[in-house]
């Protein structure tokens, strides 16, 4: 199982995936983000599913990217079509081995970027078959993998027009419920950031004690939160009056 999860805001796109691989008992780490073409030009693929499918079909991307002169693509949707191509022919040389081995052939890949003939950043959520779907403005993000420990946050406080800072710290929030509940993900976090802007990509890793300051920040004042939440009378209801606390909430 794995965790991963594309934003797109105003301000740009946000890509995060956890490291934790897991065989049986055995764990491990790998980098689910992969960055794709050169300069200025380039997009971001999150996968979750079998690793041997993944590693194929970016390596069948990465020879049809090396045929081209500009080793990219002029849009975006030209990329995920020519990524969708690749996982089908994986598809079509692997399917029938690995189910033989009852082994599901799965592989769902977030994929986002700005190419050079392209108006605005797109991200794309890629399905097994190859079909996809586009993030839209009412709901600006895609999320594969242990998607439901991550999501009540993402709906209850994520916007469009949530400014990148803010959209990060949420998107971190996301990863770290869902490392809480689920064993099979874990740290290190990759984490990728597109400026709309500027046109310009920032990256970045962090493992389990670079961010002890913001996960004991959150444990904090969440159990905060909720002891100053207002009573009310279904509380009242349900607890002796002895073992309220002493002090109505501020």
């Amino acid at each position: 199982m794995t965790y991963c999860l594309g934003i797109k805001t105003r301000d740009g796109l946000i890509g995060l995936s956890d490291g934790r691989i897991t065989s049986g008992s055995q764990l491990s780490s790998a980098r689910k983000v992969t960055m794709m073409g050169s300069g200025g030009d380039r997009f971001f693929i999150l996968n979750s599913g079998l690793r041997s499918v993944r590693d194929k079909t970016l390596a069948y991307l990465r020879r049809d990217m090396g045929k081209t002169r500009s080793e990219s693509y002029a849009t975006m949707l030209d990329a995920v079509t020519a990524f969708t191509r690749c996982l089908r022919q994986v598809a079509a040389e692997d399917r029938e081995a690995l189910e033989a081995s009852r082994l599901h052939f799965n592989l769902h890949a977030i994929i986002g970027g700005q190419l050079a003939e392209d108006r605005e950043p797109y991200m794309f959520l890629v399905y097994p078959e190859g079909n996809w779907i586009e993030v839209d403005e009412r709901t600006p993000y895609l999320s594969i993998g242990a998607t439901a420990y991550g999501k009540p946050i993402l709906d209850r406080a994520l916007m469009y027009d949530t400014d990148m800072a803010t959209a990060l710290k949420i998107a971190y929030l996301s990863f770290d419920s869902t490392r809480v509940s689920s064993n099979d993900v874990g740290y290190p976090v990759d984490m990728v950031s597109y400026h709309a802007a500027a046109r310009t990509w920032r990256q970045a890793n962090f493992d389990y004690d670079n961010l002890v300051e913001q996960r004991m920040w959150w444990n904090r004042n969440i159990t905060e939160l909720a002891r100053r939440m207002p009573n009310g009378p279904w509380v009242d209801a349900l607890v002796p009056e002895a073992l309220r606390l002493r002090e109505e909430p501020a």
